[in-house]
């Protein structure tokens, strides 16, 4: 049996605003050392998925860099391994307007090899630690034509989903919605579908020729309701954040200071792997308080920082407190700077003296490279 995977690095980047104005939303920078898609491709090379391809419209070149041969994910940068399907190498450069114009634009990738196997798609901005032996063996005997990955708990009649299905208590369900901001009886897709190799890629000629572009409403939400397809519900027990919006990346960034989240996160099923960057270990200097934060190495911390995330090279000058922020890679936060629910992007600097307070719902966030 071949199972393929297939994540998409981009497609939901304006959900993110400014965080992806010059990356993927794959490549974002997550959790002190890693970037989001670490957790898909651990995900995949983990369960012996080596077939793989990494859908990205724009912004890719971080992404690439990041991700280089895929040693890291013991997986080779190859045809057939290992691919970057982008929009140069797809000889295409509009903008995809949802995830089956992008897979029709990847076919290539999906008809090579054997045509009798499984894909597995995966988006970037859900981040969980899963076992996906467990779920294909787990499609593969429900006989359906697809099977959706859930999570119980994250409906709560306000955060819209894309999609959302209501369990009937006897292992199916009574309603299948798209683009809903159901209640908590309903279970959250996590953007996680299996399906074999054929079913996909003939829907996605379908789809395509239709005008049909969007995968959860008009191809799995219009077959099922057409009685054309059959869906498959696996319910996931383990921990599972959704990075699409400012204020969840910055909340889920926080979560990591629980030792349980982390523990959850980074070592449920497997380990989650990232790029090796050696750097030398952190300096605390004599005068620097440092309470419940994750300190990356290569920093230089003589201020105060509490509840925060810090990442590789940060500067904390003497003087200066940062609270429950998110700092990335090389920011220099000057003397006697107070940050508050702030996101400070790579080689941001922060002039001495400057206040910088935002709330947990709305952080402050400046763009990567600015001076403030």
């Amino acid at each position: 049996m071949t199972v393929t995977g297939i994540i998409f690095a981009n497609i939901y980047d304006s959900s993110l605003g400014e965080l992806t104005n010059k990356r993927t939303m794959g490549s974002l920078p997550y959790g002190g050392r890693y970037r989001q898609i670490d957790f898909a491709l651990s995900n995949m090379a983990t369960s012996g998925i080596r077939q793989l391809g990494i859908i990205s419209r724009y912004n890719y070149q971080s992404l690439m860099n990041h991700v280089g041969s895929g040693e890291e994910w013991n997986l080779e940068l190859q045809e057939g391994g290992l691919e970057f399907l982008t929009p140069y190498a797809m000889s295409v450069n509009a903008n995809y307007r949802g995830k089956m114009e992008a897979l029709y634009y990847a076919l290539g990738h999906l008809l090579h090899g054997a045509q009798d196997g499984y894909v597995v798609l995966a988006d970037s901005g859900v981040l969980y630690n899963i076992d996906l032996t467990k779920v294909v063996s787990a499609h593969i005997a429900s006989g359906k034509d697809i099977t959706v990955v859930t999570k119980a708990g994250v409906a709560n009649g306000k955060k819209q989903l894309d999609m959302a299905i209501l369990p009937d208590g006897q292992g199916g369900f009574r309603d299948v919605a798209v683009d809903y901001a159901a209640d908590p009886s309903y279970l959250a897709s996590m953007g996680l579908f299996v399906i074999s190799r054929s079913l996909l890629i003939h829907y996605v000629q379908e789809c395509v020729a239709h005008n049909r572009f969007r995968f959860e409403r008009d191809f799995v939400l219009q077959e099922y309701n057409a009685g054309n397809l059959s869906i498959n519900v696996y319910q996931f027990e383990g921990m599972v954040l959704y990075n699409e919006s400012p204020a969840e990346y910055f909340r889920n960034n926080l979560l990591l200071i629980d030792k349980d989240v982390r523990h959850d996160l980074f070592n449920g099923c497997h380990s989650i792997y990232t790029k090796v960057r050696d750097q030398v270990p952190t300096y605390y200097g004599e005068g620097c308080r440092i309470d419940d934060c994750i300190v990356a190495d290569g920093c230089m911390l003589e201020g105060t920082a509490t509840n925060s995330i810090l990442f590789r090279e940060v500067r904390l000058a003497p003087g200066a407190t940062v609270d429950s922020c998110v700092i990335m890679n090389r920011a220099n936060i000057g003397e006697g700077c107070e940050l508050r629910n702030v996101i400070l992007d790579k080689d941001v600097t922060i002039r001495p003296g400057t206040k910088l307070i935002g709330s947990s719902s709305y952080p402050v966030i400046i763009k990567r490279g600015e001076t403030v």
